[in-house]
């Protein structure tokens, strides 16, 4: 066997003083970042009340105002002295869990914390203009009940718009619209010698339009974002499918879930709104295709309803691998429930961080709490702990052409190129897997 086709065993580690303090961060995260994580959910939802009050024309003319102000700023910038531009936010505010050294180096800071309003929805254009930090709880709070939505919605509420353009965004819809930013019809940049521009595909900046997504903030600071907004109806009508082989087997099944063996990907009773599925083991999973619904159907007698997201019911991973053992079942979920049916256990990092927070009692004494704001997570956790979950910890979303999948999974493909699926099942057991 080559070397690049050997697993890569990693040697068994001695316990040092880290691991008993990962051991038993839980306490910290019960008695401080879970309250204070509360307290700032509870602030920022008052925030977009308050900022819902105001007309559009009125979030406009504030907008309008912060954009002047960082022009000023980059202005005052000296390319030979003040180091490269980013913006002021700290690292640890990010969602992501990487290390995030730039910052460490010589920049000039740009404060971008005003950019957090949706500026306007257009019904007849279909558009939503987000300001970069606006999150995906704060759009769908306010485009749902109008039967709208942004055609890709990330399932946890932190994640911003800003983010999922200048990293990447992919969702369950994102087999019918791509990724997050393929969604964006117009992007407002201020560029670094502090002039303003709007970038689309046909103007004098595409350029700059189909370089923006992945960029990380590179290439200009994002004050504004146009977005594709789709209608919607109040549920969402999830078929839990088991499934049990090999991983080709699991493959294959996902693959089928969204892509008709006979090609007709434009036939919508093929093609779901919504696909996702769950690897639990490596011959165990359960997948999921989800449909909008009416009102007046969910409520049909003998459909099924779930509101998910309360604070006491099981997390949805966890609601979802029951199918292994109840077999193939329906449901009807809200629709704004189902978009940010992850949130609450953070997929399942939750379980690693609580290890008994998927308990029937702490749910139902503490569970209106959850989830901890990730970036306290990370304040918290200090130098030592940072540096242990980034050597002993993987958080990694991949990006893998679905005709591949399968080929992937069976092992077919060198690992060196395709690190992600075969890597993790052959040498770090990384289960559950999200597809």
């Amino acid at each position: 066997m080559s070397d690049l086709e050997a697993p890569l065993i990693r040697p068994k580690r001695k316990k040092v003083w880290v691991d008993y303090f990962v051991q038993f961060r839980w306490i910290v995260v019960i008695f401080v970042v879970l309250p204070i994580s509360f307290t700032l959910y509870f602030l920022t939802y008052l925030g977009d009340v308050r900022s819902n009050w105001k007309s559009y024309k009125q979030r406009q003319k504030e907008h309008d105002e912060n954009v002047k102000k960082v022009v000023k700023r980059l202005k005052q910038r000296n390319p030979s002295k003040d180091g490269l531009v980013c913006t002021a936010r700290k690292p640890w505010i990010a969602v992501g869990m990487r290390n995030v050294d730039y910052k460490r180096a010589r920049h000039f800071e740009v404060d971008l914390s005003a950019f957090r309003n949706i500026l306007e929805i257009d019904k007849e254009r279909m558009i939503a203009r987000c300001e970069p930090l606006v999150n995906m709880g704060q759009i769908t709070r306010a485009t749902v009940p109008m039967n709208l939505a942004l055609a890709v919605v990330a399932e946890l509420d932190d994640l911003t718009v800003g983010g999922l353009i200048n990293g990447y965004g992919i969702e369950g819809s994102s087999h019918i619209y791509g990724l997050f930013s393929d969604t964006v019809v117009a992007y407002e940049i201020v560029l670094a010698d502090g002039c303003v521009v709007r970038a689309t595909k046909d103007n004098e900046y595409s350029d700059l339009f189909y370089a923006i997504p992945w960029s990380q903030g590179t290439l200009g600071l994002l004050v504004a974002a146009e977005i594709k907004l789709i209608p919607v109806k109040e549920y969402m009508k999830v078929t839990y499918k088991p499934v049990r082989g090999n991983l080709r087997d699991i493959a294959q099944a996902y693959i089928d879930s969204f892509a008709p063996r006979d090609g007709d990907q434009d036939n919508p009773e093929k093609v779901p709104d919504f696909v996702e599925t769950m690897i639990y083991t490596p011959t165990e999973a359960v997948c999921m295709i989800g449909r909008y619904a009416s009102k007046e159907e969910a409520k049909k007698k003998g459909n099924v309803t779930n509101s998910v997201c309360w604070w006491f019911k099981p997390w949805f991973y966890q609601h979802a691998q029951t199918a292994l053992k109840r077999g193939q079942f329906v449901e009807y979920i809200p629709t704004r429930e189902y978009y940010h049916r992850h949130t609450r256990s953070l997929y399942w990092e939750g379980k690693l961080i609580l290890p008994f927070a998927d308990q029937w009692w702490f749910r139902f004494l503490l569970g209106w709490m959850m989830p901890p704001k990730v970036s306290l997570l990370k304040a918290t956790q200090g130098e030592a702990i940072r540096n242990y979950y980034h050597e002993m910890h993987v958080i990694q979303d991949m990006l893998v052409p679905f005709t591949r999948l399968v080929m992937l999974w069976s092992g077919s493909i060198m690992r060196w190129r395709y690190i992600p699926c075969g890597f993790a099942h052959t040498n770090c057991s990384s289960f559950p897997t999200r597809l």
